[in-house]
């Protein structure tokens, strides 16, 4: 696709929808520039940052009259280089849309603009006694608006679902300026297609979200928190099957293998755990609910199923001090591994039976191809976090043999049943992964929605679709 050229007269025009304070065209557009993801790098010509629905409507019917490619971004922590303007054009902030709009505490629901940051949502909602599980690791400063385009998780999702599970309703600003609902603030909808479940993890290529309907639930007042070693990383996935074969849910499972909690400890100058030599992996487990004596129960029951996978001595934190410790160094294994060194983060997922296969599979072709690998994630899900350190790799190694190790990573994951995302989303870097993944005809049908929503290819051009 060829775009045309912001010029100064286009991007005079383009200004004038939002303001001279809200237009950027200086240095100051590096930091919109790159996000999470590795150490990429795409200049936009222009950034704009609209105050409204309208704003935004305009700002598109503009760009698809002109043919201006128009990156949407929320707080530019993915890890899938989805908002990335690749093609330079515009880059479309949505920073500025960061209201709660309304706690509907009757109806258990809240509507809220896209640029609201996640934990702050929680916050708020919570003060009403009322919970919005979907916690990514980034929650203190991803907005709503990015978790919709990747259908975030966390590890509360082994339990209460991803994002998808909580939207209801959707404002959308299309390619063309047009503005629709998505749906309708009820429970049950068998009315037409399910347009908002489309938009939901479409990653910003079908439309601009601008206001959205979340339900919510009840809070939950306990939970109880446990840290379990194990000798072998295998026999801790092998044990996340069992917990739930045994009938409890967790709250939270999240597997740790020995060097992720040991990097986050150092990053995080932590020195309050044994971290023993003998250890290769943890299992951190929450368990939530209304009655303290059965979450009590629930963690007994869990240590007895353990015991069939040899644990070392389980530490159940005794105050939400200790707790809040646990989950930090697991919610900081990420940054730890990106201080220590150039990076690949994969975001494989399995049936969570296939874990330990998968875990063991990543590791061989490590040792065939050469890279050292960090792995964590949400075991409850089956979601595995496979982070491939630079280190000393040559740059011919990172960047021509590494894919094809990827590549086979990916083929193990579909093999045992799985996709080679499970929260992160495709974006640039995994577009050209995605034939492992769907066939010719199925790849086809999702370029025809794309079509038909935006027929000039505008929105957000260069992901999800390989070359």
């Amino acid at each position: 696709m060829e775009y045309n050229v912001l010029d100064k007269n286009l991007m005079m025009q383009l200004s004038e929808i939002v303001g001279k304070d809200n237009t950027i065209s200086d240095e100051r557009m590096q930091n919109y520039a790159h996000d999470e993801t590795e150490n990429l790098y795409f200049m936009p010509t222009l950034v704009l940052k609209p105050a409204n629905t309208m704003e935004i409507s305009r700002i598109m019917t503009f760009c698809n009259e002109h043919l201006i490619p128009v990156t949407p971004r929320a707080a530019g922590t993915g890890l899938s280089g989805g908002a990335l303007p690749v093609k330079g054009g515009v880059l479309l902030s949505i920073e500025r849309l960061n209201r709660i709009l309304d706690i509907d505490e009757r109806n258990l629901q809240v509507s809220v603009e896209p640029g609201v940051i996640t934990e702050v949502l929680q916050n708020a909602v919570k003060e009403k006694a009322l919970f919005y599980p979907p916690d990514p690791a980034s929650k203190g400063s991803c907005f709503i608006g990015g978790n919709i385009a990747e259908n975030s998780g966390g590890p509360k999702a082994v339990k209460y679902g991803v994002v998808k599970d909580y939207v209801l309703n959707l404002e959308v600003v299309l390619p063309n300026g047009d503005i629709i609902q998505t749906g309708a603030n009820v429970l049950k909808n068998a009315t037409g297609y399910n347009l908002t479940q489309l938009m939901v993890g479409s990653e910003g290529t079908l439309g601009i979200v601008t206001k959205i309907v979340l339900r919510l639930i009840p809070c939950p007042r306990f939970d109880k928190t446990m840290l379990v070693p194990f000798a072998s990383a295998e026999k801790a996935c092998e044990a996340v099957s069992a917990i739930f074969h045994a009938g409890i849910t967790p709250s939270g499972l999240e597997f740790m293998e020995k060097d992720a909690l040991r990097l986050s400890a150092e990053f995080a100058n932590d020195k309050s755990l044994p971290l023993n030599d003998n250890i290769e992996a943890h299992l951190l487990i929450e368990v939530d609910g209304n009655d303290e004596d059965v979450i009590m129960r629930d963690c007994e029951k869990i240590a007895q199923v353990l015991e069939a996978f040899h644990p070392a001595e389980i530490l159940l934190a005794e105050t939400a001090t200790q707790k809040e410790q646990l989950w930090s160094l697991r919610r900081k294994v990420a940054e730890a591994v990106k201080a220590r060194s150039v990076y690949k983060e994969e975001d494989t997922v399995v049936p969570r039976a296939e874990l330990a296969k998968l875990l063991a599979g990543v590791k061989a072709i490590g040792k065939e191809f050469g890279f050292q690998s960090i792995c964590y994630g949400h075991a409850g899900d089956g979601n595995l976090h496979v982070n491939i350190l630079k280190n000393n790799l040559s740059e011919s190694d990172w960047n021509k043999t590494l894919p094809l190790a990827i590549q086979k990573i990916f083929i193990l994951v579909k093999r045992l049943g799985g996709t080679i995302s499970g929260e992160h989303g495709i974006g640039l870097v995994q577009r050209n992964y995605m034939p492992i993944q769907f066939s010719k005809v199925e790849l086809n049908i999702m370029k025809q929605i794309k079509d038909v929503f935006d027929p000039k290819h505008i929105l957000n051009p260069g992901k999800i679709f390989p070359d």
